[in-house]
């Protein structure tokens, strides 16, 4: 294959460079166009635009491959956990034993808050969203770890160690505090004797003489959650976080952009209307077939199937219906709602109109099943989602800070709007 591309824009022709991937992934690389020849892409959405070179994440939506750092989802769902996950997507490669414990030390020394922060929750009012006290704690986070958060790029590099450890642990604690804020609850402090997703769940549920100490089953569900969503390559939120690094802001700042990001519907709220979808079938008394005719017909929208990345399946949905079936086993639940699951699960795995048009259940699918099992409150699944992004959203950071060579981010525009006009005195206005 030739190593250039042709573009020809009336009479002149454009060399372009090609960029190829070490996955085989071709691109055509415009960084000179508008230099060149005046003209720019246009590509609303950026889908088809690469925005960065990146070692962290390989997506393959016509195979169903995701891949962190090399290492196939399947292999580190079976045999690896959040935190040791969280150090390959941040550091790109697997941790020895030495390197592990000391970073699960690191995070674990890290999860209590100033205790002035902890009056930073009672400004809130009582129905904040989860969302906006997350994204405005990480920022302010930031303020008690000057060095860290400092915007010199060298000094915050220097600090990032330590920076990673902080937000990975607190951004637990911040969450549990939110929701206890907000149910009018007194906050539960760590017990660093319980594992990353353990503690959590202690910090969120326990309560006066009535510790909550997580099964391993349910332990297992919320670890497997944290670390099918540690990083899926340049999304919304991901690459928000990039954009906002790019200007020279730090990294506490920055993730707090992407928790903003993520906040949107479109992206981090996928798995509320899975469960929102299930119970309006739920209260109907249906099992789920009615309501497939319906989206048939085009007239209900089924949530929760297909993907904008995924063309064929979501490897991680296969992980975690797997896992959502061990989970109701172990705690022994009736709820129906997982049987109405399993009925859309089947028929969009074995039906012509949904195997046809590729609907296959994703991720978001399962994972607000398994939320809801575990107890999590909706408007906290998208906090949920948030703890587990935290790792990729750091990584991206570091990989761009690390960048030499890298500028900041300015799309440019088509700009569709009035011709030059002349100012007129208001008196002169029709």
């Amino acid at each position: 294959m030739d190593n250039s591309a042709s573009l020809r824009i009336g009479d002149n022709e454009i060399e372009l460079p090609l960029i190829v991937g070490s996955e085989d992934e071709h691109a055509v690389d415009t960084r000179t166009l508008r230099a060149r020849s005046g003209f720019v892409t246009f590509d609303e959405g950026y889908g088809n635009t690469g925005s960065c070179l990146s070692k962290i994440t390989f997506v393959d939506g016509e195979k169903g491959i995701l891949r962190y750092c090399g290492y196939p989802i399947e292999q580190l769902a079976e045999k690896s956990n959040f935190l040791e996950v969280a150090f390959l997507t941040i550091y790109g490669e697997l941790p020895d034993q030495d390197k592990a414990d000391n970073f699960r030390e690191k995070v674990l020394r890290s999860t209590n808050l100033h205790v002035s922060m902890e009056r930073h929750f009672e400004g809130f009012p009582g129905n904040s969203h989860p969302m906006a006290v997350l994204s405005a704690m990480l920022n302010s986070l930031g303020c008690y770890y000057p060095d860290m958060a400092s915007n010199n790029r060298q000094q915050d590099l220097e600090h990032f160690d330590n920076a990673a450890a902080v937000l990975i642990s607190k951004v637990r604690t911040i969450a549990a505090m939110s929701y206890r804020t907000k149910m009018g609850l007194p906050f539960n402090y760590p017990d660093n004797e319980l594992g990353y997703s353990g503690n959590f769940l202690h910090m969120m549920f326990s309560q006066p003489h009535h510790p909550y100490i997580a099964s391993p089953e349910v332990a297992h569900a919320l670890n497997l959650f944290l670390l099918l969503h540690a990083d899926h390559e340049q999304n919304c939120s991901t690459s928000t976080v990039r954009m906002v690094a790019s200007g020279g802001a730090n990294l506490f700042a920055s993730v707090a952009s992407g928790v903003c990001a993520l906040w949107g519907p479109l992206h981090g709220g996928a798995n509320m209307a899975v469960i929102k979808m299930l119970e309006e079938i739920q209260k109907t008394g249906d099992d789920g077939s009615k309501f497939l005719d319906e989206v048939k017909d085009g007239n209900k929208k089924l949530m929760g199937f297909g993907h904008r990345v995924y063309k064929n399946f979501d490897p991680r949905a296969n992980i975690l219906a797997q896992a959502a079936e061990r989970l109701f086993a172990s705690l022994g639940s009736q709820d129906s709602l997982l049987d109405i699951a399993r009925h859309l699960a089947d028929a969009a795995l074995h039906q012509d109109y949904f195997i046809e048009r590729k609907l296959y259940p994703n991720v978001d699918f399962y994972s607000g099943i398994i939320l809801k099992a575990i107890g999590i409150p909706l408007d906290m699944f998208t906090v949920m989602f948030a703890i587990g992004r935290m790792p990729g959203w750091i990584a991206h950071w570091k990989e761009l800070a690390e960048n030499p060579k890298g500028r900041i981010h300015r799309p440019r525009q088509i700009y569709m709007g009035a011709n030059q006009r002349d100012y007129l005195p208001i008196e002169e206005r029709d």
